[in-house]
């Protein structure tokens, strides 16, 4: 016979945050249920270390719990298989334990939290939704700042570092007398100052218990994985993980996070933190890696400057909570923007990599071997491909949010529609973020033994990027041409004779026309 409980409290994949006011005290009265769920595991195609993460991670949450003595309930595949989806499921469990009320934890996703509603509105159970007690600002405070479409990230992220007293004098001016360091932060970076970073810290967390379950039940999943899982599963990883970057790379975060590199074995991460995953699913706090960091630049003041710190909160204070304010002022009508009707397929090699054009080769192979790409690498690489060849943006949301570890719908849909195919029409960025051959050269060294060549427009090797550039600019000039950061592309663009404009876009429709054999 099932056990009766007061309240049934739902706890999602990505709600793993161990400091909920939820848990504070035991409560008998309340069963706690955490699921492996087939609707989340198959809503899109997903890497496969991503679902076993979030498996292996949901799977210690509850072991945890269980430790302080709170009552949980966990169901893998083979025991939630049998229900449509999360609200057939809810409704059984709470029939089958005689649950008196229902609550659950503010989803992330508009998908989830309209089922979540309607869960709870069709129900005959008193049903309470709680903060998720994540973020800096609570689902209510996001009514407090004007429409995202109608203020800058910049003013939204200064407004945040006085709102928290982030980096601040004591007159409450910027400390340095800056708010933005960013233009000391774009180096490109060689082998031999990558090789003088300490190699990452990965944990070797064993999975096959897991990815058997998965393979029984048909998820059908993308990308590779080894024997274990080099990813932070548990709190405890989460905290190692945020010291070793406070401690070995937060000293040369900054100026290096937007470089690329392929020749060193560190190149897939560099000096960034790889915390998203574990923020994503709230092992950690914006707050405490905010504050951690903080607490190191304080502590390491002739080895951490100010550009660096700063470069980190701007990303974790500023962007990654903008980003949240923009998913939820602007949904559902946010996920069906196109400004540039784009409707290009994906390329075939975004899904295996086997493709001449080296930058993608290497950010597409990165990811699928890591699950994983940095921010210049999907913004700068697949992302400004897309833009240029004008791929539909439901199929590059579907990859980005399939292919990485960290990638969450709240937050890679805006990161995708908004800055890397700019789909948004300007609500995210002031420009799109097109560019030709001549950055990813000057960012990487990923034209280094390329099939293409990284400087003419033109010819059997010219790098597609430069003829796309072009093409871009020219098919888009009614939408772009009063946009005052372009003002100098097209500039440049005009003042091409006739003659060299046509060879260009030639050379683009051809490689377009082509595009698989890229």
């Amino acid at each position: 016979m099932n056990k009766s409980y007061r309240e049934l409290r739902l706890i999602l994949g990505d709600q793993l945050n161990q400091q909920h006011s939820w848990f504070e005290h035991r409560d008998d009265g309340a069963l706690y249920l955490i699921a492996e769920l087939h609707q989340e595991a198959s809503y899109t195609r997903h890497h496969i270390q991503k679902v076993c993460a979030f498996f292996v991670a949901m799977q210690r949450f509850a072991a945890m719990l269980r430790e302080h003595g709170h009552q949980v309930l966990y169901l893998t595949l083979d025991e939630s298989a049998e229900y449509a989806d999360l609200p057939a499921l809810l409704s059984a469990t709470c029939q089958r334990h005689g649950i008196q009320q229902f609550a659950y934890q503010q989803p992330d996703e508009y998908r989830l939290s309209e089922q979540l509603q309607r869960f709870s509105q069709q129900s005959q159970l008193p049903c309470r939704c709680v903060d998720s007690e994540h973020f800096y600002l609570t689902q209510p405070q996001l009514d407090d700042y004007p429409k995202a479409a109608t203020q800058a990230m910049e003013v939204f992220y200064r407004q945040m570092r006085k709102r928290f007293s982030i980096l601040l004098d004591d007159e409450g001016r910027p400390e340095g007398g800056k708010w933005n360091y960013d233009k000391q932060n774009r180096q490109s970076i060689k082998p031999e100052q990558a090789a003088e970073l300490a190699q990452p810290l990965m944990f070797a967390n064993p999975v096959d218990e897991v990815r058997q379950r998965i393979e029984k039940h048909n998820i059908a999943t993308i990308g590779q994985l080894g024997d274990s899982l080099l990813w932070p599963v548990d709190r405890d990883q989460a905290t190692q993980l945020l010291d070793f970057f406070c401690t070995h790379l937060l000293p040369s975060f900054g100026r290096f996070q937007d470089a690329m590199l392929s020749d060193v074995d560190n190149s897939w991460s560099l000096s960034h933190s790889r915390l998203s995953f574990a923020l994503n699913c709230k092992l950690l706090s914006p707050r405490e890696v905010v504050d951690a960091a903080l607490a190191s630049y304080q502590a390491q003041p002739q080895q951490i400057d100010l550009a660096q710190i700063e470069g980190f909160v701007r990303q974790i204070l500023g962007w990654r909570e903008y980003i949240r304010l923009i998913y939820w002022q602007l949904m559902p009508e946010y996920g069906q923007k196109n400004t540039f009707a784009a409707s290009r397929p994906l390329p075939e090699y975004f899904w295996n990599g086997d493709t001449k054009m080296n930058c993608l080769r290497q950010a597409i192979g990165q990811s699928l071997e890591y699950a994983y790409a940095h921010h210049i690498q999907r913004l700068m690489i697949t992302g400004n491909f897309c833009l240029l060849t004008g791929v539909a943006p439901e199929q590059v949301d579907d990859w980005y949010l399939g292919i990485y570890i960290d990638a969450i719908e709240w937050v890679e849909m805006p990161n995708t529609r908004g800055m890397a195919l700019f789909a948004d029409g300007g609500v995210l960025a002031t420009k799109p973020y097109a560019a030709s051959a001549n950055y990813v050269s000057k960012m990487s060294d990923y034209c280094k033994g390329c099939h293409y060549k990284a400087k003419p427009k033109t010819g059997e090797q010219a790098c597609p990027l430069n003829s796309f550039y072009w093409h871009f600019l020219h098919r888009n000039q009614h939408l772009l041409a009063n946009n005052h950061r372009l003002a100098i592309a097209y500039r440049n663009w005009f003042l091409k004779e006739p003659a060299q404009q046509q060879a260009i876009l030639e050379q683009a429709e051809y490689y377009l026309s082509q595009i698989n054999e890229l």
